[in-house]
């Protein structure tokens, strides 16, 4: 589930196994030390949590398996929280908590309330995280959104879990593609032929008209104002989907600032430039790259990949850390070509991470709908956020790591029942509010501090199962939110949400809140669990981008 501890109670135990673990390791003299993963058992009998950490430790110690995890387990036993634990099978180790923990647990999340799942990093590193940064040559398309629910999720959990960073759209204004738009705007002006390779789609026509565009205007000059118009027409499309960004970045500013040159000009200080076939090239295979990169063409102008390595230097000396690139799929030749820009600048090619998105597609009445900006055949963002909603888009769009392709069900998206996964989650969320409302307005009961829990609980309440595997599952909102950020996936948080709508459903129907044989104290626990639920659903959605009705 987990390798990074937290600040709450599962942490806590965490972290408690994995000082046995480094004092084992450190006893034997072992170089590294395997660190603790919990998991859930497949059936409760096993207990609560188990970890094959043992299984891993005995390799480094080399000793058996087993009499390493009885070892592990003896200092375990006195653990706070733990209330039993066993060796099983060929080294795991098996967990069973105490009431306790889960009363500390849920205590933990009442008192936090929405701040639950923050955590610190031990490292501060400042971070410039770019995403979507689309073609300015066309409106934002279907695909567009899936980079912006990826990328805002990310920048919201890298939030939560403690890191510094900023998010920026980098706007490719300059070039070949530009003057090629402006081409075919004007063409579309004029009712002549679009250039062959230019862009074909209604809305360079439409383009054309709020230009104002004629026969004699300066094709160059009518692609700058194009991309202009695109770009602020793109703000709101994404200001409606719940996407903010810190700073807009202009490639044509990167030229006039003369970053470009300054870059070319570092490379040749630090010998990484060489002169063939009247071109400039950087040998990036000194770097890991699979072939050398022409930085200037034979007639004296910078490619694209020169205003790459400007824009790298630029960000670097605006004081960032670490730079993350969301790009397309057909971008996988920038991950070595970037990196390697980086260590010939002088900086650390691990510094610079590149995140592959691979595709999406729509399925409209179970046909795949086919999307080419060029061609004109076109699925706007925007579109697609009138069919389903924002809810339902980006949800959707996070169901998936972002390095699988992604199926998108327009007809799923847009129904109101269980099968559709965001109505399911935000049902769950819904029904937490309406059982605090109707015991509020029918016995005047309302959740209790979290303080007064272990006072309710000592009255001989025994938890039931279904409490306890909904309250283990609110523990673990940390621990997802960690091994999110860290390992770039923020769809964790969707799978995440989903399952605790699942356990609260099992809540919901095995545990009544007021009835005949309920008491007020226990009345007033399954009180405090509903508003954890409420609480954590919503953190859980927010940072997907998702919101948290009360009532559905």
């Amino acid at each position: 589930m987990t390798t990074a501890s937290s600040t709450s109670a599962l942490g806590d135990v965490q972290s408690g196994l994995q000082r046995i673990v480094n004092e084992l390791a450190r006893d034997a003299g072992a170089v590294g030390t395997p660190r603790v993963e919990l998991t859930r058992p497949s059936d409760e009998k096993f207990g609560d949590y188990a970890t094959n950490v043992a299984l891993m430790l005995a390799g480094v110690v080399r000793d058996n398996p087993r009499a390493v995890a009885q070892k592990i387990a003896d200092q375990a036993a006195s653990l706070p929280g733990v209330a039993s634990i066993e060796v099983a099978g060929p080294g795991f180790i098996n967990l069973t908590l105490e009431q306790s923990w889960y009363v500390d647990t849920l205590g933990s999340v009442m008192s936090a309330g929405a701040s639950w799942g923050n955590t610190e990093r031990p490292v501060r590193e400042r971070i410039l995280l770019e995403f979507v940064s689309a073609n300015p040559t066309g409106p934002l398309v279907a695909a567009s959104a899936r980079h912006a629910a990826y990328g805002d999720s990310l920048a919201r959990v890298f939030s939560a879990a403690g890191y510094e960073l900023d998010t920026e759209f980098y706007v490719n204004d300059a070039g070949r593609q530009v003057n090629l738009f402006g081409a075919s705007i004007l063409a579309r002006a004029t009712g002549t032929e679009v250039p062959e390779g230019g862009y074909q789609g209604d809305y360079v026509a439409d383009l054309a008209a709020e230009l104002g565009a004629s026969a004699g205007d300066d094709p160059v000059e009518l692609g700058a104002r194009g991309v202009t118009q695109m770009v602020a027409s793109m703000q709101p499309v994404l200001s409606s989907f719940r996407v903010h960004y810190d700073r807009f970045q202009l490639e044509s500013e990167l030229h006039a600032s003369e970053i470009i040159t300054e870059a070319l000009e570092l490379l040749e200080q630090h010998g990484h430039l060489y002169e063939e076939d009247g071109a400039t090239w950087l040998r990036t295979t000194t770097f890991g790259d699979d072939k050398d990169r022409t930085v200037r063409r034979s007639n004296g102008v910078p490619t694209y990949f020169a205003a790459d390595l400007g824009y790298l230097l630029h960000k670097y000396r605006r004081g960032y850390d670490r730079l993350i690139y969301v790009l397309g799929a057909d971008h996988h030749g920038y991950i070595a070509r970037l990196r390697a820009g980086a260590a010939a600048l002088g900086f650390a090619a691990d510094s610079c991470e590149v995140i592959i998105m691979q595709m999406v597609s729509l399925l409209d009445g179970g046909e795949q709908r086919k999307m080419s900006k060029r061609r004109g055949d076109i699925v706007a963002m925007q579109e697609l956020i009138d069919r389903v909603g924002v809810d339902a888009a980006r949800f959707f769009m996070m169901q998936r790591s972002n390095d699988q392709t992604l199926d998108l069900d327009l007809e799923l998206a847009a129904q109101d029942t269980d099968a559709n996964p965001v109505f399911y989650v935000q049902y769950a969320h819904a029904r937490a509010c309406s059982v605090m409302r109707k015991v509020a307005d029918e016995r005047s009961i309302e959740a209790p501090e979290a303080a007064a829990l272990q006072d309710l609980i000592s009255t001989g309440i025994e938890l039931h199962p279904s409490e306890r595997r909904l309250i283990k599952r609110l523990a673990e909102l940390p621990v997802v939110i960690t091994e999110a950020a860290d390992r770039r996936a923020p769809h964790k948080l969707t799978h995440y949400a989903h399952d605790l709508a699942h356990d609260f459903s099992a809540f919901y129907r095995d545990c009544r809140v007021l009835g005949d044989g309920i008491t007020e104290a226990q009345t007033r626990v399954r009180l405090a669990i509903c508003s954890a639920v409420r609480t954590v659903l919503a953190r859980s959605l927010d940072l997907v981008g998702v919101s948290a009705p009360e009532r559905m």
